[in-house]
């Protein structure tokens, strides 16, 4: 088999959410003074690619330890959204419309092209496009695993945000963000399958994680 990345790199002063602190980098050690090279990250849990349990939006929701890992891989659909203009909604007639036949625990991956646009420029942080409310719900009604967008924010940054991010954790489906597509992907025939394990973090709302697409060949 082989591995498409669909992470996105961290690095001192990357983009992230602004709303969270500054990416730090920084050498604790180096080979010159202390004979090896360590480094000391200052940083979200919600920054790069990373995954979001329902204990981040619903008070008493699960954490990460608490589910299973096999949550987080599975089937996945690949949503063709890279037409997308600033603060496009995703909603339930554009979601049922790209996924007519979407089966029941799927995994939805939506790229709108905001990956490929990753700066700290006014655009990619506040106007994103987003999942509004009508396309949680229509995410939870087909039973979704998960969801995932290449911006930091499923919700966007405006209004609807708090609310899309509660209809989908309270009800279960698991968010990853920070998602890059690749071009390669778009030759890939649909479900593909898909890991994004995040990091043991005991008692954590969220966790960095490294999304995949596993490829069979041979």
């Amino acid at each position: 088999m082989r591995l498409i990345d669909l992470s996105q790199p961290l690095y001192h002063h990357a983009p992230n959410c602004p709303a969270h602190p500054p990416v730090k980098s920084e050498y604790i050690a180096t080979h010159e003074k202390d004979g090896w090279l360590c480094e000391l990250l200052t940083l979200s849990n919600h920054t790069g690619s990373h995954v979001d349990a329902p204990l981040h939006k619903i008070a008493g929701g699960k954490s990460l330890d608490q589910m299973p890992l096999e949550t987080w891989v599975g089937k996945a659909w690949l949503v063709d959204l890279r037409d997308s203009a600033a603060d496009r909604a995703i909603g339930d007639d554009l979601l049922q419309s790209k996924l007519p036949n979407l089966p029941p625990d799927a995994i939805v991956l939506l790229a709108t092209g905001w990956g490929e646009r990753r700066a700290m420029t006014d655009e990619w942080k506040y106007h994103s496009p987003f999942i509004d409310p009508s396309g949680a719900r229509w995410l939870v009604e087909k039973k979704a695993r998960g969801v995932g967008i290449d911006h930091y924010s499923i919700g966007g940054y405006g209004p609807d945000n708090p609310v899309t991010h509660e209809i989908l954790l309270g009800n279960g489906v698991w968010i990853v963000e920070e998602l890059g597509f690749p071009p390669e992907v778009w030759s890939l025939v649909m479900p593909v399958k898909f890991w994004t394990l995040p990091i043991n973090l005991k008692g954590h709302t969220g966790a960095f994680c490294r999304p995949v697409i596993e490829v069979a060949e041979g």
